[in-house]
């Protein structure tokens, strides 16, 4: 008999940790935990709390990979555990959780990858400009006209800006001017080529399309390849920032956990519209987990 060759992709990224399932017939379990690994990192290295979480959601995916029978598996961890001293000892632990170890992988491939996911669907992907906005760091990531795959990759993200300037909710105009000042400053040090088409991918440009959509659940299927203009993200960021951190919580398609870092999200968001003179972006539930998969 012909053995089933069933694959999974994790991510251990700074605000979640996702799971990925596919099947030769297509996708069997998609996983999401918000575990916030990045959040208090510190020169002493992840908080003991921070990876008490994370560790647990991959002992639950690898139970799941288990019970799916995969017969290959990546592990890709991104920012926080790039940038974390005791990154070791969490692999240690991860691997121990998973079954196997996860790899730590540097921007330019991460954005490599989440192009190669988002783009597989569509029908041009030389005109597109992907912008991945995690936790710890957002990479830009296009095709040039040689064909090769060009990526950047910023020290810019929703933990790290929440966590070194946007501490309260709602947050004074001085803290907002600092948080659109700082995405300013790293999007505005980089040479980037304009597109025709941006596609946003990862948390939190689906959140806020679910927001912009007015769900009253979150729906995977509603949500990938919707658009928002930027004049609609400019609207939506400026409701969030009215919002205390309990209320933007209460929003009905939001992952209350996402609720800390959403506005940060917002705030690198709109300025990635701004800086690539985009007037509307495609938002992607296709993205780094899928990109990891078509690498097995």
């Amino acid at each position: 008999m012909e053995r089933t060759l069933n694959k999974a992709a994790v991510d251990i990224g700074t605000n979640s940790a996702r799971l990925l399932v596919v099947s030769p017939e297509g996708e069997v379990e998609r996983r999401q935990m918000v575990t916030g690994l990045g959040r208090g990192l510190s020169e002493t290295g992840l908080a003991e709390d921070s990876v008490d979480r994370t560790v647990a959601a991959l002992e639950r995916y690898g139970q799941l990979i288990c019970e799916w029978k995969v017969t290959a598996a990546r592990a890709v961890a991104t920012s926080a555990v790039r940038d974390a001293p005791n990154r070791e000892a969490f692999l240690d632990r991860a691997e121990k959780a998973l079954g196997f170890r996860p790899e730590t992988i540097g921007g330019a491939e991460e954005a490599t990858l989440s192009f190669s996911g988002a783009v597989g669907e569509l029908s041009d992907p030389e005109n597109c400009m992907v912008v991945d906005i995690g936790g710890g760091s957002t990479e830009l990531v296009w095709r040039n006209t040689e064909g090769t795959i060009r990526a950047v990759s910023l020290q810019l993200g929703s933990v790290r800006m929440t966590e070194s300037v946007l501490g309260d909710r709602p947050p004074p105009r001085s803290q907002l001017q600092a948080a659109f000042a700082q995405s300013g400053e790293a999007l505005g040090e980089v040479s980037l080529p304009l597109r025709s088409r941006v596609v946003g991918v990862a948390g939190t440009w689906t959140s806020l399309a679910a927001i912009g959509l007015g769900l009253r659940t979150y729906d995977r299927r509603r949500v990938h390849h919707s658009t928002m203009t930027s004049a609609q993200m400019a609207i939506l960021l400026a409701e969030l920032a009215k919002l205390t951190i309990a209320e933007t919580a209460a929003i009905p398609s939001l992952d209350p956990a996402r609720a800390p870092v959403l506005l940060a999200g917002a705030v690198i968001a709109h300025e990635s519209l701004r800086r690539l003179a985009c007037t509307e972006v495609l938002i992607s539930e296709s993205d780094l987990l899928d990109g990891i998969i078509a690498s097995l």
